[in-house]
């Protein structure tokens, strides 16, 4: 990786070590100098996100996958992780292979995918913070014309401070590029895809209004509304069954809240991230 960045910035920065791996992705932890092309860029910690080969080599994903880095560059808001830059590096090992990166901001703190790992379910106070915080993130989103389309808790990090930031936007969307049998994925994930989304057709806000709802059900009932044996039979759920009431002693305003995220019609819904944030 260390070669990668120094062919295409020189030797601004150093690289360190893996913080991550994903289904499309590995990041890396890296010490930015602080040169930059305008020499004003602060020394800094980042996060080097880099595609993986098997999506890189078609041309189609790599415009795709750039016009959607381009586009997060415009997207500024304290609960959207910053994007800085984004760069691709042609055969730098000789293997012919094309490497895509994005320099990101590094955030100290831990998914939501990991706090629920531990301690499964938060209180509903709790919740309709991180909701609340999330769907502000998502109106930074939204108002610039795009969509996340892979809401879920792996991508809302929480920092030490309890500050909740959209990570992770337009991977999805320039994966839709690439053949599923040459990826082996869904794009967007089934346990938490919208009802449009599972059936193909076009996204808007809406739809991530219904993943940020399907996070919020499980925060609070400690399980996901739809389960199955396969990723089709749990988006044929998303398409089609009702979600079930949320257990246990939750208030009828925060359930009425997450029911109308739920709601299968996309008009029916909150409209976009600032309308949920408000609600």
């Amino acid at each position: 990786m260390q070669r990668v960045l120094d062919s295409h910035y020189g030797h601004r920065f150093q690289v360190d070590r893996v913080i991550g791996r994903g289904g499309m992705s590995t990041v890396w932890l890296a010490a930015d100098s602080g040169a930059g092309e305008t020499g004003k860029t602060p020394a800094r910690d980042v996060a080097v996100k880099v595609l993986k080969p098997e999506l890189t080599d078609d041309a189609e994903f790599r415009a795709r996958f750039r016009a959607e880095a381009e586009a997060a560059e415009t997207v500024h808001s304290q609960h959207v992780v910053e994007t800085y830059d984004y760069g691709e590096v042609p055969d730098v090992d000789g293997t012919g292979v094309t490497y895509c990166f994005i320099v990101m901001e590094y955030v100290q703190g831990e998914s939501l995918a990991d706090i629920l790992a531990r301690e499964r379910t938060l209180p509903e106070v709790m919740a309709l913070d991180l909701l609340t915080q999330a769907a502000t993130g998502l109106q930074a989103i939204h108002d610039r014309g795009l969509v996340h389309r892979d809401i879920k808790p792996g991508n809302l990090m929480i920092t030490a401070d309890g500050l909740v930031k959209v990570t992770d936007f337009g991977i999805a969307k320039a994966a839709s590029a690439v053949p599923l049998t040459r990826t082996g994925m869904v794009v967007g994930t089934a346990q938490y895809v919208s009802p449009e989304q599972a059936q193909g057709h076009d996204v808007g806000p809406t739809s991530d209004v219904y993943s940020l709802g399907v996070v919020g059900y499980e925060i609070l009932a400690g399980h996901r509304p739809f389960s199955g044996e396969s990723t089709v039979s749990v988006a044929l759920k998303h398409i089609s069954t009702p979600a079930p009431q949320i257990p246990g002693e939750v208030s009828t305003p925060v359930r009425e809240l997450i029911d109308i995220c739920l709601r299968k019609d996309p008009r029916t819904r909150y409209a976009d991230g600032g309308e949920l944030a408000a609600a």
